[in-house]
C-alpha cells in the first residue's frame, strides 16, 4: 500500500521509472503495474480447512450449553488429539 502511493507521487515528481524501481526495491514492470491501476492492491487469503473444522460445531454446541466448561475438558469431549494450546487459542476466539 506504502509503495503504491509511493509510486504515485515520485512519479508524478517526474522521477524516472527504473529510478523509482530501484529505490523501493521492485521491478519495473510491477511499478507499471502499480501506476496503472486505479486503486491500491489488497490480497485477500482464501480460507482453507484446518484440523479444528471438523471439531468446531460439536465445540460450539458444547459451550452455548457449558459456558464455563474448562478448554481441557472441552477437548476431551470433542476428542481432540492436537495441540492443547492450539486448541485453546481457537476455542477463545470463539
Amino acid at each position: 500500500m506504502e509503495d503504491w502511493t509511493d509510486i504515485r507521487r515520485l512519479t508524478a515528481e517526474g522521477i524516472p521509472n527504473a529510478r523509482i524501481a530501484d529505490r523501493l526495491g521492485i521491478s519495473r514492470t510491477t511499478l507499471i503495474k502499480a501506476f496503472k491501476s486505479t486503486d491500491p492492491p489488497n490480497y485477500h487469503r482464501k480460507s482453507k480447512e484446518t484440523s479444528f473444522t471438523s471439531f468446531e460445531p460439536r465445540v460450539r454446541d458444547l459451550l452455548f450449553e457449558f459456558h464455563d466448561m474448562p478448554v481441557s475438558v472441552l477437548a476431551e469431549h470433542v476428542c481432540w488429539s492436537g495441540s492443547i494450546s492450539w486448541f485453546r487459542q481457537i476455542v477463545l476466539r470463539l
